[in-house]
């Protein structure tokens, strides 16, 4: 068994750390694990990208063009340009809340309608599942859990083989104490709260 996963959004997000639980839960379910990051301008609300591979003899952590078996967007547009990371059968989970460019909050270009995106990627694929992970976290204490709840929605993907009560046990042994309650509860909401796309 291979596994991989694609996590993309925009610097400040959470990516990076979503990708260090992920990976730091598959070790401890036992698979050999491999990452990758891409984050040049990720401080300035740049793109980021962070490749996840576990599994039997995992040994590069890159993948080919097609190969994902998930993509994990955290920010719609982002997920819609990055759609060439998987194929038919890969589960895309996307956070349906948007992080604007500069250019579009300073009035110079438009961002798209969520709803189109959406239904762009449903046109490619039956395997879309959406939340809107800033809800579930300002819902959860606060809207910097976001990612939290990116990180329990991965449970609501079919046949993910990582279980959900290690996943959230990696969450909040990696986050700082005073927000653990916070994490978990946006976790929960997250894994309750992503659906498969009408």
């Amino acid at each position: 068994m291979k596994y991989t996963v694609q996590i993309v959004g925009v610097g400040g997000q959470g990516v990076l750390l979503a990708s260090m639980v992920l990976g730091k839960a598959a070790m401890e379910a036992g698979h050999r694990v491999a990452m990758s990051e891409v984050h040049g301008m990720a401080q300035r609300g740049g793109s980021v990208l962070s490749t996840l591979r576990f599994g039997d003899d995992v040994i590069s952590p890159l993948e080919s063009v097609g190969g994902a078996d998930m993509i994990l967007g955290f920010e719609p547009a982002e997920t819609c340009r990055n759609l060439s990371l998987g194929n038919k059968r890969t589960v895309i989970i996307m956070n349906l809340d948007p992080l604007l460019p500069s250019a579009v909050a300073a009035g110079f270009e438009e961002y798209p309608r969520v709803s189109d995106i959406v239904d762009s990627i449903r046109s490619v694929t039956d395997n879309l599942m959406t939340l809107d992970a800033t809800k579930a976290a300002v819902e959860a204490g606060k809207a910097v859990a976001a990612n939290a709840a990116m990180i329990g929605a991965v449970t609501a993907a079919e046949g993910f083989p990582i279980s959900k009560d290690l996943l959230k046990k990696m969450l909040l042994d990696t986050v700082p104490e005073k927000f653990r309650e916070l994490n978990s509860a946006a976790f929960d909401m997250g894994a309750a709260r992503c659906r498969r796309a009408p």
